[in-house]
């Protein structure tokens, strides 16, 4: 399976470029990052590649192979100088549902932080739990998608698959390890966009694995692009189609690797950011 399968909904639009930048962290127990480590390349299946790619997005790709190419969505204005990030004077989205931030304006600045938002959720560890899962997935989606998005995740999220991943069939962390799945965003871009849809580039690195002492899975890094075609649904921006491109990569610092008690304590103690503009 090629990184670029997706799964889809629609999506179209016009023309714009931006960033985000970095709000508040929020403190959340439990939720936290763990050390990068140099980004592992196979050409394996997906049940054999824990921590080549975010492994939402590999799951979503995986449950719904077949669709149409991902090229399409990043076409548009590309090019443009990239704008600083700093403040722009408009209120940060305040709303939520649940732990994910909503309620985002209907412009280029709150498609970019709805894109942002959605990637970490979508990223998370608590994907690998049914009922968490289905929160998510349908608090972000477009409502006409998410119920066969549901249920093609539940297949794919199979006992088999979440055994591989190094965690229990029920999606439960094996006692003594702690369980890492984090999407970090680096920067945004709008490609297309109207006054009802939008297409966000996010460029992210990311962070998978099981962290504490006789773990088989390491915690490894990836750099990747999720591209989302956005839609104006119920006063707030909702995905309707994702896909995901490897890279661009950064040349790796040769950090020592992190021990994994080192690890294990960054998982329990950092927590993650709301990313909005």
């Amino acid at each position: 399976m090629s990184l670029g399968d997706e799964y889809e909904g629609g999506g179209r639009g016009g023309a714009g470029t931006g960033q985000t930048r970095t709000r508040l962290p929020e403190s959340a127990a439990g939720d936290a990052y763990g050390a990068g480590r140099r980004p592992q390349r196979s050409s394996r299946s997906l049940i054999g590649v824990v921590g080549v790619v975010v492994l939402l997005i590999a799951a979503i790709a995986f449950a719904n192979r077949g669709g149409d190419g991902g090229d399409d969505a990043a076409k548009g204005t590309g090019g443009a100088a990239a704008t600083p990030t700093a403040a722009t004077g408009v209120k940060p989205v305040t709303g939520k549902n649940g732990p994910i931030p909503t309620g985002y304006a209907q412009d280029e600045q709150g498609a970019q932080s709805a894109a942002a938002n959605y990637a970490v959720a979508l990223g998370s560890a608590e994907m690998f739990q049914q009922t968490t899962r289905h929160e998510i997935v349908r608090t972000v989606h477009d409502p006409s998608v998410a119920d066969k998005l549901v249920a093609d995740l539940d297949r794919a999220y199979s006992p088999g698959f979440l055994k591989n991943v190094g965690l229990n069939e029920d999606g439960s962390t094996p006692d003594g390890l702690a369980f890492v799945s984090r999407t970090v965003p680096v920067g945004t871009k709008v490609t297309e966009m109207d006054s009802s849809t939008a297409t966000v580039e996010v460029w992210c690195t990311g962070l998978v694995g099981l962290a504490g002492e006789g773990s088989t899975k390491p915690v490894t890094e990836t750099w990747f692009t999720i591209t989302q075609k956005l839609k104006w649904v119920g006063n707030d921006w909702k995905i309707q189609s994702s896909s995901q491109k490897e890279g661009p990569t950064p040349v790796n610092g040769d950090n020592r690797a992190s021990t994994a008690d080192e690890i294990a304590n960054a998982v329990a103690g950092y927590g993650g950011f709301t990313y909005a503009r």
